[in-house]
């Protein structure tokens, strides 16, 4: 049976609709992919030796060991966003006389594969391999493997729990808050406490069998929970729940655009993909954090570009770059309503206008790093409401991708084209080579006034723009309601 399940999904991965249009993404995935798997064999292999040069009077694998649950809580996070849940198109199957059991099983073996499973497995097992080298206990030094091994696959359960339980969540939630707070207040030293145990597996091997309970635990967890789901009424069934409906009357006042900016809004806010994409917005205005106080870009002006242009356009880059696939699913219903099209990229447009104006204000504290930033992010709001938003909504003209709205967007290629890649030039790109030429041949004031005059140009000439735009929408629907039909 497992062989015939390993088939079938041999089969769904080739002759998959997309397969041909979405492959060069898998390709960039697949590089991404082993280039990550080289650093960390390279890491496993030159880290001891790395360790031992640096901190002579200090033993590698304690010292590994200590900071091993900061490798545990990132592994987590970074499983949390990007990891998906095993899935198997298991709606068919259920009319067929296949035990339930062994369909939950497949998926939950299938999970063990996960590229997140084994690229811990490129470092682990050369730093034991090197251990046992320089004459370290090999029983001791498996038995540390081991419980590595096991523990990255309790994450993987775990991580499983996390995505479908509120109340795990919530508790892995008040735990990191908790081990940050005794980590800032140094109450105690957490990280130490946790080395000291990985320590205590290599001297007692034996003690690594807990994380084979605790990985024994959180499979049959996951499985009892997805055994009690793949009834096949419970999945045809509908769900009669009440309906919470925000409020979005403040949207009225928009005029005649409201209705679409109403949408948008519920659609941001309703599915994963574009839910994931607002938690960007945080992680946008905190851009400026990685650089500013860091006294190696004090004298890096054109920086100051490249902070104000994210910070203050994060969901002008996010959300803009793939309109209108974001109404791809009823895409073609769209286009048969009695409106003009004039209207809906205007929604579009005013959505992106408010939220970088709104990012900018939000992003004013940055003016304690000095007047010359504050002065550089309000050139490029400026930039980027003028500029900008118009390449943006040209550029969308070219999208032809479908984009499913129930997936996460971390690592998230569907609906990823060429024009994605390409826009980030005139976006990015193209501001800081601007201002850092002025910044050098005349000053700092000039570059930044330049940055301004091009985007109150982009503002005054918006209507010709948009008209411009609109024409090439129009021409182009036909052939987008065509494309988007071809992704399902």
């Amino acid at each position: 049976m497992i062989s015939h399940f390993l088939n079938l999904e041999w089969k769904q991965f080739f002759r998959s609709a997309s397969f041909s249009k979405s492959i060069g993404a898998k390709i960039l995935v697949g590089f991404f992919g082993l280039y990550f798997a080289v650093c960390f064999l390279f890491i496993g292999i030159g880290g001891f030796y790395i360790i031992k040069k640096q901190f002579p009077d200090q033993d590698p694998l304690v010292l590994v060991n200590s900071f091993l649950m900061y490798a545990i809580v990132g592994d987590l996070i970074f499983r949390y966003i990007m990891q998906k849940l095993p899935v198997m198109n298991i709606k068919p199957l259920l009319i067929l006389p296949i035990q339930k059991s062994k369909i939950v099983h497949f998926i939950l073996a299938k999970s063990s594969l996960s590229f997140f499973n084994i690229m811990g497995l490129f470092f682990y097992i050369p730093f034991s391999v090197v251990l046992i080298k320089e004459g370290y206990d090999f029983v001791g030094v498996l038995g540390w493997l081991t419980a590595m091994i096991l523990l990255t696959q309790s994450a993987n359960f775990f991580n499983f729990l996390v995505n479908k339980n509120n109340a795990v969540f919530g508790g892995l939630l008040t735990l990191l808050i908790l081990g940050y707070l005794v980590q800032h207040f140094n109450w105690f030293d957490l990280p130490g406490f946790i080395g000291q145990g990985f320590d205590a597996i290599y001297q007692t091997p034996i003690l690594a069998l807990i994380f084979l309970v605790v990985l024994i635990g959180l499979y049959f967890t996951n499985y009892t929970q997805l055994r009690n789901e793949i009834y096949l009424d419970a999945i045809i069934s509908e769900k009669t729940k009440e309906v919470n409906s925000a409020d979005l009357s403040f949207a009225d006042r928009l005029g005649d655009v409201a209705p679409f900016i109403k949408n948008d809004l519920r659609l941001m806010w309703r599915n994963k993909r574009t839910k994931s994409g607002i938690w960007m917005l945080a992680i946008g205005l905190l851009y400026g954090l990685f650089f500013y106080p860091n006294p190696v870009y004090a004298d890096m002006e054109f920086m100051y570009v490249l902070v104000g242009i994210f910070s203050t356009g994060t969901l002008l880059i996010n959300f803009g770059q793939f309109i209108p696939a974001w109404d791809s699913s009823y895409y073609k219903m769209l286009m048969s309503q009695n409106f003009k099209y004039e209207r809906y990229l205007k929604s579009k447009f005013t959505i992106m206008t408010i939220s970088v104006v709104a990012l900018f204000v939000l992003g004013i504290p940055y003016v304690y790093f000095g007047w010359k930033v504050l002065l550089v992010h309000f050139a490029a709001m400026i930039y980027n409401i003028g500029v900008n938003s118009h390449v943006i909504m040209y550029g969308g003209t070219f999208n032809r991708k479908k984009i499913n709205l129930d997936e996460k967007a971390a690592f998230n290629f569907q609906g990823t084209g060429a024009v994605q890649w390409i826009i980030g030039f005139p976006l990015m790109l193209l501001p800081m080579a601007i201002f850092g030429l002025i910044n050098w041949l005349v000053s700092f004031e000039i570059a930044t006034l330049t940055l301004a005059i091009l985007g109150f140009i982009g503002i005054a000439l918006h209507k010709k723009i948009m008209a411009t735009i609109t024409k090439k929408y129009i021409a182009n629907k036909y052939v987008m309601i065509h494309a988007f039909n071809q992704e399902n």
